[in-house]
């Protein structure tokens, strides 16, 4: 069972930058795909960015320019990096990996939900005007 831990969440003022991590608890070298989602209250959790095994990245329309999703292989960690942030940033972030092969990656559009099988606990983002 992989258990996925995501730290840096936090406190910023709108134009800040937070950088999140996402350790698995074993090698997610075999995950088909990895994605960071997040979930604001009262909405629908979403998805941000997500990476495929061959190094193929996704950013959702309404973080591109200000986010970017990498993993470093040699570390086993994913990474968010967000800049820029915005108030409407706030929510809670979740990692997420699929290792059973259900995840589509395409460019241009959001990670589903339905398509990864682990989930990590989740990081808070707070960004304030």
């Amino acid at each position: 069972q992989v258990q996925l831990v995501e730290s840096g969440g936090g406190s910023v003022q709108a134009g800040g930058s937070l950088t999140l991590s996402c350790r698995p608890s074993t090698s997610t070298r075999s995950a088909y795909c990895m994605a960071w989602f997040r979930q604001a209250p009262g909405k629908e959790r979403e998805g941000v960015a997500a990476i495929a095994r061959n190094g193929l990245t996704t950013v959702a329309d309404s973080v591109k320019g200000r986010f970017t999703i990498s993993q470093d292989n040699a570390k086993n960690t994913l990474y968010l990096q967000m800049n820029t942030l915005k108030p409407e940033d706030t929510a809670m972030y979740y990692c997420a990996a699929d290792l059973l092969g259900t995840c589509e990656l395409r460019v241009g559009f959001r990670p589903r939900p339905r398509e990864y099988n682990y989930w990590g606990q989740g990081t808070q983002v707070t960004v304030s005007s």
